[in-house]
């Protein structure tokens, strides 16, 4: 019967036992699953912040480069203005020089009326005269004639 208490000792330490094993272990498996979500929790917030860094970071190169374009077009349309006025500016020159041109032609061709129109009048003037004289030679021509026609039936 000794041995039979001794193991029932035994079995009876080993049961107290156990539940000392399975109570740690419980415990600990807490201490790993609160440590575990600790950590979880942890990750979480670190790829939260992550993220919103991501976000901030992607939202300023966003704001970057929408100010870099917004400059390019202002430059652009700068360039393109002084572009215009330069052409602008050159066109005057030269619509001036080809105003100044004309005008010049203009002048030019008048005074060549004004002379074409002097010898005209210089050419009728002449005409006149040549007229006249013809109309002088040609009355003398009759008066000859007539006296000739005198004389030859006088004779």
């Amino acid at each position: 019967m000794e041995k039979e208490t001794m193991v029932k000792e035994i079995v009876k330490a080993l049961e107290l036992f156990s539940d000392k094993i399975h109570a740690e272990m419980q415990e600990m498996g807490n201490q790993l699953r609160m440590e575990m979500q600790e950590m979880g929790n942890q990750l979480r917030a670190e790829m939260q912040e992550m993220g919103n860094q991501l976000r901030t970071e992607m939202q300023e190169m966003g704001n970057q480069l929408r100010t870099e374009m917004q400059e390019m077009g202002n430059q652009l349309r700068t360039e393109i203005q002084e572009m215009g006025n330069q052409l602008r500016t050159e066109m005057y020159a030269v619509e001036s020089k080809l105003e100044a041109k004309i005008d010049e032609l203009k002048q030019e061709t008048n005074e060549q009326f004004k002379q074409l129109n002097e010898k005209i009048d210089h050419l009728r003037d002449e005409l006149s005269d040549t007229q006249e004289t013809v109309d002088l030679l040609s009355s003398k021509t009759l008066q000859h004639e007539r006296k000739l026609r005198l004389l030859s039936k006088q004779s």
